[in-house]
């Protein structure tokens, strides 16, 4: 059966070219069109479409508010069209609080150079969402107001405490080594499932933390920020040849590539311009495998949240080397790719639920 979509936009011409766009593609119908967030609502409610596309910035309603209404209204999947702008990067990370599963440019060449290329991803991206499972109920951290904690004690190397998780939920222990260094790697969902996380750390954790979320260049300094206010820990986009310190979080910067280099009593942060042939940009395996190097048997690697199966190599690495690997289990995922392409391959020591990840990784570490 053909993908069913709705396409949101408030130029009737755009809406003709995504309409053209995705009907190229046989396993997808267009069911109906909207001129702004109030009409497509309704259409919503009417046609029970497979995946909107949605616009932001529209009158009467703008796409935000609307994404809002129908994840209450009619849980749907949406996919946002996003300009890739620091303004733009903002409306797309609300829009992904609200319940946006994904986002792609509005400018197709922004996806891609070559037009038949940017539709064949376009096509791709929406019939991925329908095949693999997805939870269409935004986690909590989502509905949250984001605001900043009222203080961030200062950070040390005390040890974090935490409400214990139950028993059930705890994590197993890797009795190889202690660990050093937690990193975390994400894409499709990631951006909310990452606030989920953070937000449960502590200001004093002992160690430092890597994140890999595919996202582009545009997006990375401002989605850093947004985690940086909400969190007691210190977040900041990672930045080639600074050290890591305890209670700070380090975002992979879009569009290129982090290694953690130096020596384990001495770690920098590596970043590089990423090759064209490159899929991921960061690239979770890229970034995993400079670590197993580093902390052979002292990270905490842990995969949330994505499409593909990038962090599965990487994760293999760690693990052979002696450390220890979580996925997110497949009912709290947004789409349960990356973290069952790992769990799949035999090398997580345990799955859990998202709401467990943040108070499990203080715990153990």
């Amino acid at each position: 059966m053909a993908v069913r979509v709705l396409v949101v936009d408030d130029s009737g011409f755009f809406r003709r070219r995504v309409t053209e766009m995705l009907e190229a593609d046989s396993d997808i119908s267009v069911i109906g069109d909207a001129e702004n967030g109030k009409v497509a609502i309704e259409k919503v409610k009417e046609l029970k479409p497979d995946v909107v596309t949605m616009d932001i910035e529209m009158p009467e309603m703008d796409g935000i508010t609307a994404t809002r209404e129908i994840m209450q209204s009619t849980p749907t999947r949406i996919i946002m069209f996003s300009s890739l702008t620091t303004d733009g990067a903002k409306s797309t990370l609300d829009a992904l609080d609200a319940g946006a599963l994904d986002f792609l440019p509005k400018r197709f060449e922004e996806i891609s150079s070559d037009r038949e290329e940017a539709k064949k991803l376009l096509c791709e991206r929406v019939k991925l969402l329908v095949k693999q499972p997805i939870n269409l109920l935004t986690p909590s951290v989502a509905k949250k107001p984001l605001s900043k904690p009222a203080a961030r004690r200062m950070p040390s190397t005390a040890k974090a405490t935490s409400s214990a998780p139950d028993a059930a939920t705890a994590p197993k222990t890797n009795k190889r080594g202690g660990i050093e260094l937690v990193a975390i790697g994400t894409s499709t969902g990631g951006p909310v499932a990452l606030q989920e996380v953070l937000t449960k750390i502590p200001a004093d954790f002992p160690v430092p933390i890597i994140l890999v979320q595919h996202m582009p260049g545009s997006f990375t300094p401002a989605f850093a920020q947004r985690l940086n206010d909400l969190c007691e820990i210190t977040v900041k986009e990672a930045e080639d040849g600074e050290p890591l310190n305890n209670a700070c979080a380090y975002l992979a910067p879009g569009g290129k590539q982090m290694l953690i280099e130096g020596r384990a009593g001495n770690p920098v942060i590596k970043i590089t311009e990423a090759d064209a042939s490159q899929t991921y940009k960061p690239s979770v395996d890229i970034t995993f495998s400079s670590i197993a190097k580093l902390y052979p048997n002292n990270t905490l690697a842990i995969i949330l949240t994505g499409m593909g199966a990038d962090g599965r190599e990487g994760s293999r690495e760690l693990k052979t080397s002696g450390s220890t690997v979580w996925a997110q289990d497949e009912s709290s995922c947004v789409v349960y790719g990356m973290p069952s392409a790992v769990t799949e391959a035999g090398i997580t020591d345990q799955e859990m639920t998202l709401v467990d990840v943040g108070p499990n990784i203080a715990q153990r570490v």
